[in-house]
């Protein structure tokens, strides 16, 4: 069953999508990002960028874990956090 929540991008993943957050409906991580990539699908460096993102759901880092293993919340929040330079 599909949750409703926010996506929010941070640093180069913000500049990427061209917002810095926007709803998700979707039961898993994984199938949220999907459709974050459909949706900017004419951003070619936004599917880049997210393969160097680590994750944030609901304040818990995702870590190793499988994207389809992670469950999303209604009324939850994605992180997505590009590397950071620096300390």
């Amino acid at each position: 069953m599909a949750a409703a929540g926010t996506i929010r991008y941070w640093a180069a993943a913000k500049s990427a999508a061209g917002t810095a957050e926007e709803p998700y409906e979707a039961a898993t991580l994984a199938e949220a990002l999907e459709a974050a990539r459909q949706r900017h699908s004419t951003r070619p460096e936004f599917a880049r960028v997210l393969l160097s993102c680590s994750f944030l759901v609901d304040g818990n880092p995702v870590g190793l874990r499988g994207h389809d293993t992670v469950t999303l919340t209604t009324g939850g929040t994605v992180e997505v956090l590009p590397p950071f330079a620096g300390g």
